[in-house]
């Protein structure tokens, strides 16, 4: 673990990292969350029988845009060129759940972990938009960083999933 946390400066003040002086390496992060709705909301999304039309083409779409604009939303994301970003869902028609996954790929000085976890967040949230008027009782929970690897600090994997 570091002493100290790397955004903020000696005078306890929010700061953006460094990072031109850091060598370009491939960078990866993968992110999860899930979308707990009634199975009958989950049955019409997969169903496509929705009026908003294809919820989970659209979330996978909005999680791709969210990812390219993660510096605009958080600010002390550094601007990254992001070489991929795949949304992908799995459904549990049992639990009437959506898990969310969101994986981000970079050649460049800084990690990607924030992007795979807003890439995440704005896909459930897309799901969610797309749902309400059926279904007003949808939560979004449990977005994590799953798995992440290059840079100086390596490779991180959650354990227990």
């Amino acid at each position: 673990m570091p002493k100290e946390l790397s955004h903020i400066d000696e005078k306890g003040q929010a700061r953006m990292v460094e990072v031109g002086e850091k060598p370009e390496t491939f960078r990866e992060a993968v992110a999860r969350g899930r979308v707990d709705m009634k199975p009958e909301t989950l049955r019409l999304i997969l169903e496509g029988g929705l009026p908003k039309g294809d919820v989970l083409g659209t979330a996978r779409i909005a999680g791709v845009m969210a990812a390219k604009h993660c510096p605009d939303l958080i600010p002390m994301c550094h601007p990254l060129r992001l070489t991929s970003v795949e949304v992908r869902f799995e459904p549990s028609e049992e639990e009437g759940s959506l898990e969310v996954e969101g994986t981000v790929r970079a050649r460049d000085r800084t990690g990607v972990e924030m992007e795979a976890m807003t890439a995440v967040s704005v896909a459930a949230l897309t799901v969610y938009d797309m749902c309400k008027a059926v279904d007003k009782e949808i939560t979004i929970s449990s977005i994590r960083l799953m798995k992440k690897s290059g840079g100086k600090s390596g490779t991180f994997i959650r354990e227990g999933e």
